[in-house]
């Protein structure tokens, strides 16, 4: 069986920056609750990260969750390493262990 074609798209996405978000809507305009928290806490910390808008193309929506084998959206990736979604994130910036995990992989807060 031959994987999807976007799962390419994927692996540049994350490859080519520190941070990717799959989200619902953009960073500048989250059009979901759980995209929302996630891009805030990313904006609280001060880390730039790479948006990407599953709503835009139904392939990047499907392939994303096959990809990671995560059935929801959004989809944290830091450093090529898939994070989770909203409530892990939201659970790893209250514990301080996301702000650990940027430390680690070489990644400046402001925060």
């Amino acid at each position: 069986m031959t994987e999807p074609e976007i799962f390419g798209a994927i692996r540049e996405d994350i490859k080519n920056n520190d941070i990717v978000l799959y989200m619902k809507g953009t960073p500048q305009m989250p059009q979901c609750g759980f995209s929302a928290v996630v891009a805030q806490i990313l904006n609280q910390l001060g880390v730039p990260y790479k948006g990407v808008n599953v709503l835009a193309d139904r392939a990047v929506w499907d392939g994303v969750k096959q990809f990671s084998d995560w059935p929801t959206i959004p989809q944290l990736y830091i450093k090529g390493e898939f994070i989770g979604g909203c409530d892990i994130t939201r659970e790893m910036f209250a514990s301080g262990e996301l702000q650990t995990l940027l430390k680690d992989k070489g990644i400046k807060t402001a925060a």
